[in-house]
């Protein structure tokens, strides 16, 4: 799997190099209060990457009566730095595994009242905190580049996964995933949030069911790209103390350190992540997939529409995206930049559109918004709250509300579309074999190399 392996008895047994302290078993009254759970029912967990999404997902776990977090892993020690180009609540805030720790501590003591708590280690190195046996599950909220190496190493470990969108970095990763978690049994859930709302599941079964007629085009679309990237003479940098570089790249191509490759803008370098169509169109595309009952396969052509690229300087994603997805069925999938982001279903016999961040439907006819499904209609799977239903699923090894195929076949529309624009063309793809039928090129894209010693 990974490079290099740990003997889990001797990391037990001494302390780890990066590791604040040792877990304790925190008392009953930190966990669940009156409603004690008792420590057989408690799923305890581990956090793979402790940035703003990193620390967001932990902080719903951890209200979650019966889930216990004895671990939190980073190469950032700890940094203000997420929001200084990413606006939205993050400018100023610390993160990083010393302040994820420390949100835990502080958590944990002030519930059970005691006002100390010293029992949740940090970790520079991911592997150390998969090597416990007392960890059942991982959150995996990395750089996309980490995503399938840290997934299938839990897998091997027989942890379950909650894995942040967009699941993989290629294709080829995504479907190594499937097939770990496959083979060693383990619960999985992408962190693709919109199959856990009423609003979007209403949506999918008025379209599933018929109500706007035969589904023709889904409109996925999302904001802009790289608006603020480093000019084409930008300069290394040096790395900052709170940083374990080598470790933040890991198996991406060496480079020299910017403070625009790391945290949220790393999304732009192709090395690291797909841009904003991975990682804003994994969730409208993964409602598409939802609606047009796809979640299984994928389209059968992808087609660049004029997306557009930076000419030089650092990022190197695609600054306005545009392709198109055709399906075997005929509905076509758009996805594009543009200023209102806005997911629009349209079919023979009528159309529903939503905002991104609102869950104001309108739509034609008007009456679709107080339609009843019947009882003998099609009613797709239910879940309220995404992280709880991932350790439900965990306790009954039952199916998540977003399982590791549907992610994977979501983030690939994704990652075909991506191809498609680089390489400014229209290619025909085969969703069975997972490769495109009239393009060597493409399909040399389908993956990447991975700088030793990793390897999946």
């Amino acid at each position: 799997m990974s490079g290099r392996s740990i003997d889990r008895r001797t990391f037990l047994k001494t302390t780890a190099a990066g590791a604040l302290a040792f877990p304790t078993v925190v008392r009953s009254s930190a966990l669940g209060g009156s409603g004690y759970v008792a420590p057989s029912e408690r799923v305890t967990m581990g956090f793979i990457g402790v940035g703003g999404m990193g620390t967001s997902n932990m902080r719903a776990f951890l209200a979650q009566p019966d889930v216990q977090v004895l671990a939190v892993c980073d190469p950032v020690k700890a940094s203000d730095q997420y929001g200084h180009w990413y606006k939205r609540g993050w400018n100023g805030a610390w993160f990083g595994r010393e302040p994820a720790a420390k949100i835990v501590e502080n958590d944990y003591a002030s519930k059970d009242g005691s006002g100390r708590y010293k029992g949740c280690a940090a970790y520079v190195d991911f592997r150390e905190l998969i090597a416990r046996d007392d960890i059942d599950a991982v959150c995996i909220t990395t750089p996309d580049h980490w995503h399938a190496i840290c997934a299938i190493e839990a897998a091997v470990a027989g942890k379950d996964i909650y894995c942040e969108k967009p699941m993989s970095l290629t294709v080829a990763e995504g479907r190594a995933m499937a097939e770990a978690v496959r083979r060693y049994n383990v619960v999985f859930q992408t962190g693709t949030q919109r199959r856990s709302s009423q609003t979007y599941r209403f949506i999918c079964e008025l379209i599933r069911n018929g109500r706007i007629g035969k589904l023709q085009k889904a409109l996925v679309a999302i904001g802009p790209n790289n608006k603020q990237a480093p000019p084409s003479d930008w300069a290394a940098m040096p790395v900052p103390d709170w940083l374990d570089y080598e470790m933040w790249l890991g198996p991406a191509p060496w480079a020299p350190y910017h403070k625009d490759r790391c945290l949220y803008t790393f999304r732009f370098l192709e090395d690291y992540s797909g841009g904003q169509t991975t990682n804003l169109g994994a969730h409208g595309i993964d409602v598409v997939q939802w609606a047009n009952g796809t979640d299984e396969t994928g389209p059968v052509e992808v087609e660049d529409l004029g997306a557009e690229f930076p000419s030089d300087g650092l990022f190197t994603t695609a600054t306005k995206v545009n392709f198109r997805a055709r399906y075997a069925n005929g509905a076509e999938l758009v996805c594009r930049t543009q200023k209102d982001e806005i997911y629009r279903f349209e079919g023979t016999e009528g159309w529903i559109q939503v905002p991104v961040y609102s869950d104001e439907i309108t739509c034609h006819p008007e009456s679709l918004k107080t339609t009843v499904i019947g009882p003998d209609e099609i009613h797709l799977y239910v879940s309220n709250d995404h992280h709880r239903n991932f350790v439900d699923c965990i306790k009954t090894r039952g199916q998540t509300a977003a399982p590791v195929e549907v992610g994977h076949r979501s983030v690939t529309i994704c990652h075909l579309g991506n191809i498609a624009m680089k390489l400014k063309g229209k290619f025909q793809w085969d969703p069975a074999s997972e490769r495109f039928t009239d393009s060597q090129q493409a399909n040399a894209l389908l993956s990447k190399a991975m700088r030793g010693p990793w390897r999946l």
